[in-house]
């Protein structure tokens, strides 16, 4: 009987000390020490939810491993740790709970996490972070003073950005905005960015759609904390940028025919929109690279009378951009979308022209 009783108590410390040494704290996601940047609702105590590609998480912590806790199946996250190099994570249908990083050296850690699909079909959550026996977050990491706002279509959402144009199939897998021109440009600049862009939106009517105007294209979805939902108004107030990119007007100029008239009448009436939500912001219209001649032409017109009409109305700070359209020579991803080379070349002339602008 004492022989059984101590097999027991020496099984039970083992398994004691075990639970004590795999021990993790968990961090919720409305921790003031944890930053977020980009259209998400804070409203449950138990986790921020979002749609948005872009959507970021910032802290800093101590211990040596950081796991975050997210709805199973919410998908594709881009991390960087510490500063170095970025690298992909998923939160699968099976396993909400991501492994961020492992093995680090003891001190402080910065860890920066952005979502980097579009999340319309998934519903993401982020519940919070799992850290080791000791481990803990520190103080609210900061964030760059500067900020820009990018509103697009695929583009900007960077839809197949990592495929080599073979696909046949956009998978998620492919897409990233954390390298497309809008990310990069942000990160040149050191200015903190949010990204409202969804694959297919214009700004009068969306790809293929009626060419004389659709519902659900950007400027009925932009009110809002989510895409395509109208339960919850963005608050504007928090978050005002110093520069406002707008990269429409690819999915409106879609064959069939399309109305330029409408189209300018849509540029007008969304820039008073921003005007009216970003007293300070500078507006910038921007042409993408995916279209050229008749097309590219009529979207530059529609851009520039739109321009020349806040400029009459005393609104100076609203301008137009073109990148260089794509020629093949840097490569395609899927579907003919601009290839990361492509994107990088963007950035290269959007931040110039931004910070010439600004005077960053």
């Amino acid at each position: 009987m004492l022989r059984k009783l101590s097999l027991f108590f020496v099984i039970g410390f083992l398994f004691m000390g075990y639970a004590s040494c795999d021990a993790q704290q968990f961090v919720k996601a409305s921790d003031p020490r944890i930053a977020y940047t980009g259209r998400a609702s804070y409203k449950s105590p138990d986790y921020v939810a979002w749609n948005w590609p872009g959507f970021q998480i910032h802290a800093s912590f101590s211990g040596s491993s950081l796991k975050m806790k997210t709805s199973p199946g919410s998908g594709y996250f881009m991390v960087v740790v510490d500063g170095q190099k970025p690298f992909k994570v998923e939160s699968t249908k099976e396993n909400g709970v991501v492994e961020i990083a492992s093995g680090l050296s003891e001190g402080q850690h910065r860890v920066d996490i952005t979502y980097c699909i579009e999340g319309l079909a998934r519903d993401p959550k982020f519940y919070g972070f799992l850290l080791d026996n000791g481990g803990d977050l520190t103080q609210r990491p900061s964030l760059p003073e500067r900020k820009i706002e990018f509103i697009g279509n695929s583009i900007t959402c960077g839809l197949g950005i990592e495929g080599n144009g073979s696909e046949k199939k956009a998978t998620a897998n492919l897409h990233n905005v954390y390298y497309t021109y809008a990310a990069r440009t942000a990160r040149a600049l050191d200015a903190q960015w949010m990204t409202v862009a969804r694959s297919g939106l214009g700004i009068y009517r969306n790809t293929l759609g009626n060419p004389k105007g659709d519902k659900g294209v950007m400027p009925d979805m932009y009110p809002y904390t989510f895409f395509n939902k109208q339960s919850e108004m963005w608050d504007f107030s928090q978050w005002q940028p110093d520069v406002v990119c707008v990269g429409l007007g690819t999915n409106d100029t879609t064959n069939p025919s399309y109305d330029v008239g409408l189209l300018t009448d849509a540029f007008k009436r969304f820039i008073k929109t921003l005007r009216n939500n970003y007293p300070n912001a500078k507006i910038v219209m921007l042409t993408g690279t995916m279209i050229r001649g008749q097309r590219l032409a009529n979207l530059k017109k529609a851009q520039d009378d739109a321009m020349e009409d806040a400029h009459q109305r005393g609104d100076k700070e609203v301008y137009r951009f073109d990148f260089t359209p794509a020629d093949g020579s840097l490569g395609y991803g899927c579907f003919k979308h601009p290839s990361m080379r492509q994107n990088e070349q963007m950035a290269n002339e959007l931040v110039p022209f931004l910070k010439q602008i600004t005077g960053w």
